[in-house]
């Protein structure tokens, strides 16, 4: 009995070993296999802001200061 057990604690080591050298095989093809768009990628993640919201820099965009309004209804008096 003592034998079969550790025949199969030498065999779930093998097998436990066989599938992490596949798993590290894999993702080694992977990143070769991809590595023109995960370099892409990882740029843009090291560029990206996250508290930068573009939705706010239009808004920004739109809102014109004070100066610039009276100019336009300057602009537009003349007009009449």
């Amino acid at each position: 009995m003592g034998k079969s057990s550790s025949s199969s604690t030498v065999n779930s080591l093998k097998s436990s070993l066989v599938v992490f050298g596949a798993l590290a095989f894999g993702w080694l093809t992977m990143e070769i296999a991809f590595k023109p768009y995960l370099d892409k990628a990882r740029a843009a993640m090291d560029k990206s802001d996250p508290s930068h919201d573009p939705d706010e820099e239009e808004e920004d965009n739109n809102k014109l200061s004070d100066e610039e309004k009276e100019d336009v209804a300057s602009d537009l008096s003349h007009l009449k």
